[in-house]
């Protein structure tokens, strides 16, 4: 099954990575090794996340970590289209 990120997917990863490695490397580390490992998850099992109101989307929580990512699991690909804090406020319906 084929993988893709969707730009406004990537930024927020590469921004919150940035951001905890100033702080902290090895944590910076420890969060890209768990987005990794969720990733290899829901490649080999794309139905593992959490059921979202959009259909077709689903929600993985990097757990013990504050983030998490919402993804299409569609028939040939599997497509990471946000990636969040999960303190930040929702975006509104309209923002989706």
């Amino acid at each position: 099954m084929r993988l893709r990120y969707q730009k406004r997917a990537l930024k927020p990863i590469e921004t919150a990575l940035t951001f905890v490695a100033h702080r902290s490397p090895q944590g910076a580390a420890h969060i890209e090794a768990s987005l990794s490992a969720a990733i290899g998850l829901i490649s080999r099992h794309p139905h593992c996340g959490r059921k979202t109101p959009i259909p077709g989307v689903r929600r993985f929580y990097l757990t013990p970590y504050p983030y998490f990512f919402n993804y299409f699991a569609g028939e040939e690909e599997i497509v990471v289209q946000r990636f969040r804090h999960a303190a930040r406020k929702p975006l509104s319906f309209e923002a989706r």
